[in-house]
This record gives C-alpha cells, structure tokens and sequence, in this order.
C-alpha cells in the first residue's frame, strides 16, 4: 500500500535518558501498516524553519500508536523534543522496505549501536517467540538504550561499553565476534543498525563467518519518497536509494 500523508497526535513525548526522547503518536492507518524498518518523514517546523520533513524510524507500532526514539541534535529534533500530548504533527508513511522476518530456523542476533537501537525494538517485538540474542552497545553505560525493552519481548541480552562503564569493554562488534566464536554460522542471522563504522564491520563479520546479515542504513533525506535521489548509494546492484529500495539492506548489495 503506498504511503500517506497525515496528521497525528501526541500522547507523550518524554525524555528517557540525557538528548535521547521517546515520542508517542496516535495515527492508526500508518500504526496499523508499519513493519519493523521502515520510517516516517516527520514535519517539525514552526512557522518558516526547518523546511524539511525528517526521517525517524518506527520504533514501535501496537495498536493505534506509534512510537519515535529520537535524539536530540539539531534544530529540528530540539523543536520536536518541545511537542505537548494534544499537539498536532504532520507525517508521511510508513515509507521504505523494512527487514524481512523469513529467517528460517536460524537465530535472530539483534546487533544495535547507540540511537540504531531505534527500528530494531519493533523487530523483536516481531520476533518475541524466537528467543533471539540482543548486543546492545554505547559510548558509555548512559548511552545503553532500551535494555529493559528487548528484555520485554523475551531476547537475551548483552552490553558493550567503548569506555568499559558496563558491560564488556569495547565495540559492540567484539562482542558479536566473541559470540559467533562458539555458535553454529549455519543458524543465526544477524540484523543491525548503528554507525556507519560499525555497519562496516558487521559486512565484514558477516562475510568472513557466513552469517547472513540485514542492515538498516541511515541517510540524509530531503524527500523520503524516492524522488529527490538525495540518499543514492552504490551498490552491487548498481544505485539504490536508502529511501525508496532501503533502509533495509542484505549485507551482500553493500559494497
């Protein structure tokens, strides 16, 4: 179905820990459509400025709402963080191709860097029967984000700390290398989200030990809607837009 442009409401828009807040709206045609992946383009102006809608992704969908994980960085997220319950905001959405939950009897391994633990909540909620394993990771235990939430759907869950504040110290990808060491390649499947520097290392983890992979990209976006070709990538595929034939990526089109 394509995507719509509507008006939602706010139910509440908390902070949850330091610049990182949790937006809750109500607007079932899009709560009710969304798949684990996929995003809205959130208009966040007041009066002239920003202009531009921004992409967030869906970070839960149950029932008639849905939430947006949001961090604080800009002009755009600090006017969205002021947003009152009754306000109105406008979106498009849902918008792109999400991840794909046919994964077989292999074992979901949820791989999540910071504020890229945002789509991949809604994935385990999908995946709440599979008994997945969550590695969460941050620069320091106050960036740990969602811990209790991948909890709530019943995945394992494991910490990484660059700085060592908790948790096993260093990147979250030494984390999933120490425990693709001891697992069968042959029944997991890895999905992730995080910095670009991470999204390479897991390609290269993934290669290196077989595991499938399926990443979620993050692109500057002027349109969200395949038109303005702002977050064309290259891959082996020829281009692809993170908007349109993303965010969702198999680990073997990324060059």
């Amino acid at each position: 179905m394509k995507p719509v442009q509507l008006t939602a409401r706010v139910i509440s828009n908390r902070r949850i820990a330091g610049p990182y807040f949790k937006l809750c709206l109500r607007e079932a045609s899009i709560a009710r459509r969304a798949l684990p992946g996929q995003f809205v383009m959130l208009q966040v102006k007041r009066e002239d400025a920003p202009f531009l809608r921004r992409p967030f992704s869906i970070h839960s969908a149950q029932g008639p709402d849905l939430e947006i994980l949001y961090e604080t960085k800009g002009a755009g997220t600090r006017i969205l963080s002021k947003q009152k319950p009754r306000d109105a905001v406008e979106l498009i959405g849902p918008l792109g191709n999400g991840f794909s939950l046919r994964l077989g009897s292999r074992r979901p391994i949820i791989v999540a860097g910071g504020i890229g633990v945002a789509p991949l909540v809604f994935l385990a909620q999908k995946l709440s029967n599979r008994k997945g394993l969550a590695l969460i990771g941050g620069r320091t235990a106050a960036g740990v984000l969602c811990e209790k939430e991948f909890q709530k759907t019943g995945f394992s869950v494991t910490i990484a700390t660059d700085d060592g504040s908790r948790g096993f110290h260093g990147r979250v990808t030494g984390l999933l290398e120490r425990e693709l060491r001891t697992a069968n390649p042959d029944r997991q499947i890895i999905y992730a989200c995080g910095p670009e520097p991470m999204i390479r290392r897991i390609c290269g983890i993934s290669l290196k030990d077989k595991v499938p992979a399926q990443v979620s990209l993050e692109a500057h976006m002027a349109c969200g809607i395949g038109a303005c070709l702002g977050c064309a990538m290259n891959t082996k595929h020829g281009y692809k837009r993170v908007c349109k034939e993303g965010p969702v990526f198999d680990i073997e089109e990324l060059l």
